[in-house]
């Protein structure tokens, strides 16, 4: 579609003041897409039909909810609150949107996962979209995996599965790269993971497409954490150094355990076969744009 066409469409984005809806009312803006953040609490069922009433969407965005703050080990003794966010409130803006007969498109989680006997870490076998989840390490995730279930009964929305996702913005403390270059110590293990610069606009093409259904939203193949730090080293920072450590070592200075696998992006790839691979998209949305002189 041209962009004659983007004034037929007029979204509603929950997530104002999360990094994926603060980076979705950009590229509505310079798509010239009219946006609208909403101001309703997703758990409060009459403030979102308010919002769907008021702003008359033409699809609507979830980019809403508590991963907790430094990281998900919050969500270990919030679990209140994070049940309140993750699971009551992303349920009622799909049911509500089910009403009204409107696609939702919903950021989601691929940290449902874990290598396994029959994805084994380095064979290439990724989870697919109809595989059941089998990592309940933490609460985060434990939650995040009901949500996945409940929602495969709501034929409008389309559940997007985001990794340790990835921008352009290395100042921003959300950003994997950013994490991991100022943690004490590293663990170094493939994964799959959301370059945001090349997927957001994917999602957005999604909504257009009136896509639903889950997908493996994740850039084809895998990527260390001490890959992704070579490339910062040669890309931005020479005198950079890091130390890793563990899984077993990394488990004593953190609640929670966290979630490591490869997902298999077959089905996104299929519907958008310009997407590049995670080191390729890497290196030229991320590294490329930022090299130091």
């Amino acid at each position: 579609m041209g962009a004659e066409a983007n004034g037929s469409f007029n979204f509603l984005i929950y997530g104002r003041t999360g990094w994926i809806g603060g980076l979705l009312g950009k590229l509505c803006e310079s798509q010239g897409i009219s946006y609208t953040y909403g101001s309703g609490r997703l758990q409060d069922r009459q403030s979102i039909v308010a919002d769907i009433e008021t702003v008359k969407p033409s699809h609507v965005f979830n980019a809403a909810g508590v991963t907790g703050r430094p990281n998900v080990d919050w969500c270990e003794s919030h679990k209140v609150e994070t049940i309140r966010t993750n699971v009551a409130g992303t349920l009622t803006l799909a049911d509500i949107c089910r009403e009204k007969g409107l696609v939702l498109i919903n950021y989601a989680t691929g940290c449902i996962f874990e290598y396994d006997s029959g994805h084994t870490l380095g064979s290439g076998i990724g989870f697919k979209e109809e595989d059941t989840p089998n990592f309940t390490g933490s609460f985060y995730s434990k939650t995040k995996a009901m949500v996945e279930e409940l929602l495969k009964n709501y034929e409008n929305v389309c559940t997007l599965r985001v990794r340790m996702p990835i921008s352009s913005d290395l100042s921003n403390p959300r950003n994997f790269i950013t994490k991991i270059a100022r943690y004490e110590k590293v663990v170094d293990i493939p994964n799959s993971m959301t370059i945001l610069d090349e997927l957001l606009p994917i999602s957005i093409e999604m909504a257009k497409r009136n896509l639903t259904g889950i997908y493996n939203f994740t850039n084809p193949g895998v990527v260390s954490h001490n890959e992704i730090l070579e490339m910062y080293r040669e890309y931005i920072d020479p005198s950079f150094t890091w130390k890793n450590f563990t899984l077993e070592e990394q488990a004593k200075v953190i609640v929670a355990p966290r979630s490591n696998n490869e997902l298999d992006a077959t089905k996104l790839k299929t519907e958008f076969p310009e997407m590049m691979s995670i080191k390729e998209s890497l290196i030229k949305f991320v590294f490329e744009p930022n090299k130091k002189a």
